[in-house]
């Protein structure tokens, strides 16, 4: 009877069912988009389809694994860009002033087995960067003015908080790819008013010392130039005194009789023909 009851049907459909069971437990599909680590009763045995750089779809790790079932346990790694967001964080800049800083991070997994050995999942990796990039931001974003952030200036801030955060993601397996601000704005009210004061002042001040040293190397052109004209006038007079003679006279007619300035008026001018000024008209010396 108990040899019956090994070749009955139940007893082949309960193999069969635990035959499956174990075949699917032995096989996983890791897809292209995923790294796997499988661990040996918690230790680490192997790494599949893991991240290298300029890879090509198609060619990778990804595909049928075989694993031992109830031994092995296979934890999943993203291999996509995931992120980081950091809403609403107060940091106070150089200028003393409180902002509101909106930021996100990408970053991407490197190094699935450290990941899994440091963090232990993607969840906690993102609990563990969150409060590092947070840290990078404010220690950044402190050494600079609120006037750093609306300039070209904005985009070596992102690289520096990019390359800080980067030195503590290395210990996670992960690489920072982008760091950026979304926004940054001043607290509403009485704050945001005085800040706007301050900085108007400032650029008033800026452009003051941009006016004052304008015309101070002006008055130094302007004294160059006529330096060179009295050295150019000089030389021309002594080469020829009688034509330098003639023609400043003829300089000095033209500015008192033909001028046209609007605020001449209708003065007369009354010489005798003996009047040395007339000289040049009447040819003498």
């Amino acid at each position: 009877m108990n040899a019956a009851w090994y070749r009955g049907p139940i007893a082949i459909g309960g193999f069969v069912l635990l035959a499956l069971i174990l075949l699917f437990s032995s096989v996983k599909i890791v897809p292209e988009t995923k790294q796997a680590v499988i661990l040996w009763l918690n230790a680490p045995r192997a790494t599949i389809n893991a991240y290298q750089r300029k890879e090509q779809f198609g060619r990778t790790g990804a595909g049928v694994v075989l694993v031992v079932p109830f031994f092995d346990k296979v934890v999943w790694v993203d291999k996509r860009v995931l992120d980081i967001d950091l809403p609403n964080q107060p940091v106070l800049s150089t200028d003393q002033l409180r902002l509101e800083v909106d930021a996100y991070a990408r970053f991407r997994i490197t190094d699935p087995l450290k990941m899994v050995i440091s963090a232990g999942s993607e969840a906690q990796v993102t609990t563990k960067l969150q409060p590092l990039f947070s840290s990078a931001l404010r220690n950044e974003l402190g050494k600079r003015d609120f006037a750093a952030l609306l300039s070209p200036e904005r985009g070596q801030v992102m690289d520096n908080i990019q390359a800080n955060l980067q030195k503590f993601a290395n210990q996670y397996g992960v690489e920072i790819v982008d760091v950026r601000i979304k926004h940054a704005d001043l607290p509403t009210g009485s704050p945001l008013d005085s800040a706007y004061e301050r900085m108007k002042t400032a650029r008033l001040q800026e452009a003051a010392t941009i006016r004052a040293q304008g015309l101070k190397e002006a008055q130094i052109i302007r004294a160059t130039a006529q330096a060179q004209a009295a050295q150019i006038y000089a030389e021309a007079f002594n080469k020829d005194a009688q034509f330098y003679d003639f023609y400043r006279a003829m300089q000095s007619y033209r500015n008192t009789f033909l001028s046209t300035a609007t605020d001449k008026g209708n003065t007369s001018i009354i010489l005798s023909p003996q009047n040395s000024y007339l000289r040049q008209f009447v040819g003498q010396r």
